[in-house]
C-alpha cells in the first residue's frame, strides 16, 4: 500500500487565535511538493469553534479546505478534537495525516493513532518518498547520532508529526481550492475533564522565526550574559548548542540542531561552538553564518561565511564596542 491510496493528503492546521501556527504554513508548503509527486490532492483541515479561517489557509495553495466547527471547540481539547478530526478522517479516508509538533499537535497526534488504530512518526525532520512511492519520515535518535527513516506501510492513515522550521512555507498567493464548513456533533461528554489548552505566552521564544540568533557552546564556559547582551544589541535572540543546554547554562527551548530547533535567520553568530552536524543542520538555513573559535580547524568554519580565529571573550567585547549603546 503507498501513499497514493485513498483520501489524499490532509494537513492539520492548527489555529492560533485568529491565525494559524508557522508550522502549519511550512507543512503545506511541503505537502504541495510531495503531491505532486504522487499526483493527489491536498487538504487542509482547521478545528474551531466558528468558520471563517478558510480564507487564509486558501492562500497558501490547498486543493480544499475543511473547516470543522462546534462552540465546544472553542480552545484546544485533546479529546473533542480527536473526536471531530478521527470522524472526519474516518468518513474521507485519507491515506496521509500531517500535523506540526507543536504541543497541542503532539497532544492531538497520539489520540488520533490510537483511536485510528494507525502508527504514528514522531518529530520528523525530514519528508521524502522511496522508490515505491512510499512516504519515509526521518527522525533524529541517539542524541542526533542517527538518522532513522520510519514507513508506515500498511496502516492508514500514515501520521506524521513535522517539527517547526524544518521546511520552508509557500509564498501567499491568490485564494484557491474549494472550502468545506462541517458542524461537528460533539456533547459535553465528548470534552476532556480538564480543559487545558497548549497556547504559548507572548514572551515565548520561537527561534524559528528570529532574523538573527547569537549562539553559545561549550567555548563560552557557561558565561552567556555578554551573550544575551550581544543578542539585544543586534535585536535577535540566543540560542545555544545541546552542551550549553544540557548543563543548565540556558533554558532548553533555545537549543538549535538536530534534537533542538531547526533555523532560518538571515545572521547567526556563533560563539564557542565546535560544529558537529547534529548542531549545524540547525543553522543550514541560515543567510549568512559568522563563526568564533579558537581552534582553526573547528569544523564549525565548513560552515561560516566569515570565521574568526580567536578567544571568544575580547572578540565579543569587540563586537559591543563596535555596535555602542548602553
Amino acid at each position: 500500500m503507498t501513499a497514493t491510496d485513498d483520501g489524499g493528503l490532509w494537513v492539520y492546521a492548527e489555529r492560533r487565535g485568529s491565525s494559524f501556527t508557522p508550522v502549519s504554513l511550512e507543512i503545506l508548503g511541503k505537502a504541495k511538493e510531495l503531491s505532486r509527486q504522487l499526483s493527489v490532492e491536498v487538504t487542509a483541515v482547521t478545528v474551531g469553534n466558528d468558520g471563517g479561517a478558510a480564507s487564509e489557509l486558501q492562500r497558501y495553495g490547498p486543493d480544499h479546505v475543511l473547516e470543522l466547527v462546534h462552540p465546544l471547540l472553542a480552545v484546544h481539547d485533546g479529546k473533542a478534537y480527536a473526536k471531530a478530526l478521527g470522524t472526519a478522517i474516518q468518513k474521507a479516508h485519507p491515506s496521509t495525516l500531517l500535523l506540526g509538533a507543536t504541543r497541542n499537535g503532539q497532544d492531538l497526534a497520539g489520540r488520533l493513532a490510537v483511536r485510528l488504530r494507525t502508527g504514528l512518526t514522531a518529530h520528523v525532520t525530514s519528508l521524502e518518498l522511496d522508490g515505491g512511492r512510499q512516504l519515509v519520515g526521518w527522525v533524529p535518535g541517539f542524541g542526533g547520532g542517527i538518522e532513522a527513516g520510519i514507513t508506515c506501510p500498511e496502516k492508514r492513515p500514515q501520521m506524521v508529526t513535522v517539527r517547526p522550521g524544518v521546511f520552508l512555507a509557500p509564498p501567499e498567493g491568490s485564494p484557491t481550492g474549494d472550502v468545506k464548513t462541517v458542524k461537528v456533533d460533539l456533547s459535553e461528554e465528548d470534552v476532556g475533564s480538564r480543559r487545558v489548552s497548549f497556547e504559548p505566552k507572548g514572551s515565548s521564544i520561537d527561534l524559528t522565526r528570529a532574523d538573527v540568533i547569537v549562539v553559545g557552546g561549550r567555548g563560552t564556559g557557561g558565561n552567556f550574559g555578554r551573550i544575551e547582551e550581544l543578542a539585544r544589541r543586534l535585536g535577535g535572540e540566543v540560542g545555544a548548542t545541546r552542551v550549553a543546554t544540557d548543563a543548565g547554562w540556558v533554558d532548553r527551548d533555545r537549543m538549535i540542531g538536530q534534537t533542538g530547533v531547526i533555523t532560518r535567520p538571515k545572521l547567526v553568530l556563533v560563539l564557542g561552538v565546535s560544529g558537529a552536524v547534529q548542531f549545524t543542520v540547525g543553522i543550514d538555513g541560515a543567510g549568512t553564518v559568522v563563526a568564533v573559535n579558537r581552534d582553526p580547524e573547528a569544523p564549525i568554519f565548513e560552515h561560516a561565511d566569515l570565521g574568526i580565529v580567536g578567544d571568544l571573550g575580547p572578540v565579543v567585547e569587540s563586537l559591543l564596542r563596535s555596535l555602542g549603546g548602553a
